[in-house]
């Protein structure tokens, strides 16, 4: 049975042709979704502006997990990984396709952190959130047969959870959008000043000027939030931004199973080793101080060999720079505490609200992390209200689109029923990245002919065009890297084809 979703939200409308917006938010990443759909489904007319795609940048570069963070406990981080753990439980009802638990297994080295402490750690982690879907952690005894070193004799195992990242953008701007948000990507915020009680913007789109009114400015770039307010807004940034480069690898499947492994280094750093796209580990991440342009962001040579040599020392199965398939890199904006240690910088976010004598106020918000987006989103709506006249918070009980049904194996079977000829692979990824929504490609179609076109690893004509008329997607980037990770697996052939026909699409019928 589908899950019917709780309806405790009042539904935005967008403003009278020439009306300002309630709440223009500057950003597509997980923060600026996640203010849009809030205040939105609060009953503000929201804008959303993004100058590139959805979750172009760090939303996308992460490491796919909704967690505590346990080596934040290290840092005496208690409120933030006490808030992140009560989180995954919430996350975890709220989008079943995009999120699922992950047991991660934490080899033991002697000379990096004692055995007691690695204990007391998982005890304390078991123990600050709420856990009721989550098993406990447990220590494991090793008997050498396993992929990891022979030396390695004991290990701890613990419950976090993975998420697509990207997509857990794409399904809060779908809902946001559902409540009445205007979302405009490919859009850049030129300028913005006060004048008249609001906010004055302009945007731009294609080369075309775009003015907009709002009553409250939202600043939720990520990497660029201090840029924005001195470039756009042409104010003092109340915070110094840090940029941190988090690089991670893919090779080939390092082990059987599906757990992960989070392992040690001499640094004191810890590196992550999860299951990924069925054939694939994906490894990270780095910490590295980063100058520049956060869009130009990619691993360097020796983060990559820093990564493989963590790995070298853990498993047995040695890998090479040759066998890396895949790279990526995200630029984590974090307040910038001082700290020698980028790993040591908080992960914390900060709201700064500024409004001079009463003034259309700004909200700027620095730091943050996937798993906190919606608390975070909440105490930014809790700043703005003596702005606004709003409906109380909503989001914790409310599932992201294609999120109401009641389990993957029970959608799994659901769907393999209704459309027989699906093979196993595309039924698991329908799932776990559409939930319910594959309906809206699926439904109606008797086979595999009726899908269209097939470009390689179950991409489907019909998928494509609800992915353009639904998601925004444009780019064979956007389809391949975002909207899913079939870039691993469609050949340069088969890519090349895609692309061809994006391109013959586009000129018929350009995307949304």
């Amino acid at each position: 049975m589908l899950k019917a979703s709780p309806d405790s939200r009042q539904e935005g409308i967008l403003p009278e042709k020439g009306e300002p917006f309630d709440l223009l938010v500057i950003g597509g990443g997980i923060n600026g979704v996640g203010i849009a759909v809030d205040a939105a489904g609060r009953g503000l007319s929201v804008c959303l502006c993004e100058q590139h795609d959805l979750a172009s940048h760090t939303s996308s570069g992460s490491s796919k997990l909704i967690h505590g963070g346990l080596r934040y406990l290290e840092h005496y981080e208690f409120r933030l990984v006490r808030e992140a753990l009560t989180e995954r439980e919430v996350l975890l009802s709220k989008a079943p396709h995009i999120i699922w638990p992950l047991r991660f297994v934490l080899p033991h080295r002697p000379h990096l952190r004692p055995r007691w402490m690695l204990r007391a750690g998982l005890f304390l982690y078991d123990s600050l959130g709420k856990r009721t879907r989550l098993p406990a952690s447990r220590a494991l005894r090793l008997n050498g047969q396993g992929p990891l070193q022979p030396e390695m004799t004991h290990a701890f195992e613990y419950s976090d959870c993975w998420v697509d990242d990207a997509r857990l953008v794409v399904l809060n701007a779908m809902q946001a959008r559902s409540l009445g948000a205007d979302i405009r990507l490919h859009t850049r915020c030129v300028s913005a000043r006060r004048g008249a009680g609001l906010w004055q913007v302009e945007l731009e789109q294609a080369g075309a000027q775009q003015h907009v009114t709002a009553r409250a400015l939202v600043n939720a770039t990520g990497p660029w939030t201090a840029r924005v307010v001195e470039r756009v807004v042409a104010e003092r940034s109340p915070h110094g931004v840090r940029l941190v480069q988090g690089s991670h690898i893919v090779v080939p499947r390092l082990h059987l199973g599906e757990h992960a492994y989070i392992l040690q280094n001499e640094d004191g750093r810890i590196v992550f080793v999860l299951p990924y796209e069925q054939k694939f580990s994906l490894v990270g991440t780095t910490d590295l101080d980063y100058q520049g342009d956060p869009a130009a962001s990619a691993p360097t040579a020796e983060e990559e060999l820093y990564l493989l040599s963590v790995l070298n020392r853990h498993f047995k199965r040695q890998t090479r720079e040759e066998d890396i398939l895949h790279r990526f890199a995200g630029v984590r904006p974090l307040v910038d505490d001082l700290d020698d240690d980028p790993a040591a910088v908080t992960r914390d976010y900060s709201l700064t609200l500024e409004s001079k004598d009463g003034q259309a106020p700004l909200l700027c918000v620095f730091g943050g992390k996937l798993t906190t987006y919606r608390r975070l989103a909440e105490a930014a709506m809790t700043r703005l209200a003596p702005w606004f006249r709003m409906a109380p918070a909503w989001t914790a009980q409310q599932t992201l689109p294609g999120g109401n049904f009641d389990s993957q194996a029970q959608l799994t079977e659901q769907l393999a029923d209704e459309y027989p000829w699906l093979s196993s692979e595309q039924l698991q990824r329908y799932v776990r990245s559409y939930g319910t929504l594959s309906q809206m490609f699926l439904r109606g179609s008797l086979g595999p002919q009726d899908l269209g076109e097939h470009f390689g690893a179950g991409l489907t004509e019909r998928e494509i065009k609800y992915l353009r008329e639904q998601e925004w997607a444009q780019s064979l980037e956007d389809i391949l890297w975002r909207r899913s990770k079939l870039g691993l697996h469609l050949t340069e052939t088969e890519q090349a084809r895609l692309a061809d026909y994006l391109a013959q699409l586009t000129e018929v019928s350009p995307p949304i």
